[in-house]
């Protein structure tokens, strides 16, 4: 796998034996990395002393969804309890209403009432983590990381990699991070087809461009439903699920539908000459039925349930977990005959290169950071640096030994209260009463739950399947400056407006293919060349992050 194929190992050290890697999931919640081998492995040092942790704090944080429908505050959380068991620490946990997060965390910063750590995912946001720092509302964390952390320490002295994710462009990390400790973990997302229509027609799992055409052409016209009636879709398609998240066959041409980092030079996608190949096979296929008719304007995520639940549906894009293991679960009960399986990322043909595909960093941004109002922030961070310890690590990502897992052969295996919950709740929100391990926050995510998580054998083949894909051109965290955001973010707004409407217009056959460098000088009129020129800078100062 090119660059990634480096296997990402975070090792934790037991006490009484070497487990197995930690590691890092996508979300499905996530967020959210890299493929890795199954040996065992060793992570990090000890806790600093109990008598060095505060001995309480605030803590400002978004509730995930799988935890609010369980408890009222993460101070119900089994690792959580645990956790203020072994530092004697009280943790008061505020958290905005749903809905809420993105304005309620504006209020704060523009108030500048920060509670003493907030965690939050820093990328989003329109300023840089350095103008926070200058601004004195989070703290520069490098020195505190040193000096009270040793076990973030090792983890970043092993993966020089992950420090450079951090570390912003003036040198600064603003947060304990999320990081996603293994390559299995950074693909979760990718192709779908229906594996008993395919089984059907006796056709093998399309792996190029023109196989895809020949199998949905086949789901067509062969009645694969078997209801006497040519209802199938055969491929169900949305632009951005399908092209911007993941690189769903725009990919097979070597790009993206946004900018991408070609050894070390960025370009916008939508302007290449490549893209006027994209459009121009969607083209073809509206035309010719095997994409739905109807995709611009479906957005109801229901009417996508409907006509995948109602077998009307040949091919999709979507997560191992709620794509594939989701319509598995809730289909099969009432038609054991139904089937799916992830297949490849396309090619363009035989015998060319492999197809880019989904990909996320083992850091994308989100983390702890430190309030520059905070009274004791070296012992909040000896606090935080618990989470990435042998004992902190195992409760974010496992919970409490002989209750939401057990032991077997040096593996944490999740016990049925997880598994096969008494109470009928769904893995997701039996996971969420004891550890956090299915959405992020400042720990390091261990693959053994994602292994345990992909209970079905098809979703675990899926994402192997996925992971063969091409991810040397995926743009890493690189930042703008303040005035590079600002002069190119209306640039942004107009030039993604633009190319929707007209990927649109092209796709329906509403603006003749022909016309396609006349789209692309409109769109180096609104100002892209000055927006790929300001992703080079940005990308420029991250490779030259020490």
């Amino acid at each position: 796998m090119n660059r990634n194929k480096k296997t990402m190992k975070l090792t934790l050290i037991s006490a009484a034996a070497l487990s197995v890697l930690i590691t890092g999931c996508s979300k499905e919640t996530a967020t959210p990395s890299p493929a890795v081998s199954s040996a065992p492995a060793t992570t990090t040092s000890s806790a600093v002393p109990e008598s060095k942790y505060p001995a309480s704090l605030t803590y400002w944080v978004a509730m995930n969804g799988n935890a609010a429908a369980v408890m009222k505050n993460y101070n119900e959380m089994a690792a959580y309890k645990e956790i203020e068991k072994q530092t004697g620490t009280k943790v008061d946990f505020q958290h905005p209403p749903t809905g809420q997060e993105k304005d309620q965390f504006n209020i704060m910063l523009a108030s500048n009432s920060l509670p003493d750590v907030v965690e939050y995912n820093f990328a989003t946001l329109p300023q840089s983590a350095d103008s926070l720092i200058k601004g004195k509302q989070i703290l520069r964390l490098n020195e505190l990381i040193e000096k009270n952390a040793p076990n973030l320490t090792k983890i970043l002295k092993d993966h020089p990699e992950f420090r450079k994710m951090i570390t912003t462009d003036e040198g600064n990390i603003y947060v304990m991070p999320f990081l996603l400790g293994d390559e299995l973990l950074s693909v979760v997302n990718g192709p779908i087809f229906r594996q008993d229509w395919l089984d059907k027609l006796g056709l093998k799992a399309p792996t190029t461009i023109p196989e895809w055409e020949t199998v949905l052409t086949a789901f067509r016209d062969k009645d694969p439903n078997g209801n006497g009636k040519k209802d199938e879709i055969p491929f169900y398609m949305n632009l951005g699920g399908d092209f911007d998240a993941n690189n769903l066959l725009v990919g097979a041409w070597g790009i993206t539908t946004d900018f991408y980092n070609d050894k070390g030079k960025v370009k916008y996608g939508p302007i290449q000459p490549e893209y006027k190949e994209f459009l121009a096979t969607l083209a073809r296929w509206y035309k010719d039925g095997l994409i739905d008719k109807d995709y611009a304007s479906i957005t109801d995520g229901k009417l996508k349930d409907s006509k995948i639940t109602n077998s009307q549906v040949g091919a999709y894009s979507g997560y191992a977990g709620s794509g594939l293991g989701r319509y598995l679960t809730l289909v099969q009960p009432t038609n054991p005959t139904f089937a799916l399986s992830g297949v490849p990322y396309p090619k363009l043909k035989e015998g060319a290169a492999a197809s880019l595909g989904q990909y996320t960093m083992p850091f994308t941004g989100y983390g702890a950071a430190v309030s520059a109002k905070a009274k004791n922030p070296d012992e909040i961070i000896k606090w935080l640096d618990f989470k990435y310890s042998q004992d902190g690590a195992m409760l974010m990502n496992f919970g409490i030994e002989g209750q939401s897992y057990k032991m077997e052969n040096g593996y944490p295996k999740y016990t049925d209260l997880i598994m096969n919950n008494p109470d009928k709740l769904p893995v997701t929100q039996a996971m969420a009463k004891y550890f956090q391990a299915s959405w992020s926050g400042p720990f390091v995510q261990d693959k053994r739950y994602i292994e345990q998580y992909y209970t079905i054998p098809a979703q675990r083949e899926a994402q192997k399947t996925w992971t063969n894909a091409d991810h040397s051109k995926q743009m890493p965290g690189v930042s703008l400056t303040a005035d590079e955001s600002s002069k190119t973010a209306s640039i942004m707004n107009d030039v993604k407006t633009y190319r929707d409407e007209l990927f649109n217009k092209f796709v329906m056959g509403a603006e003749p293919i022909e016309n396609f460098d006349k789209y692309v000088q409109t769109m180096k009129s609104m100002g892209i060349e000055e927006a790929v020129k300001a992703r080079q800078a940005a990308l420029d100062r991250f490779n030259s992050r020490k």
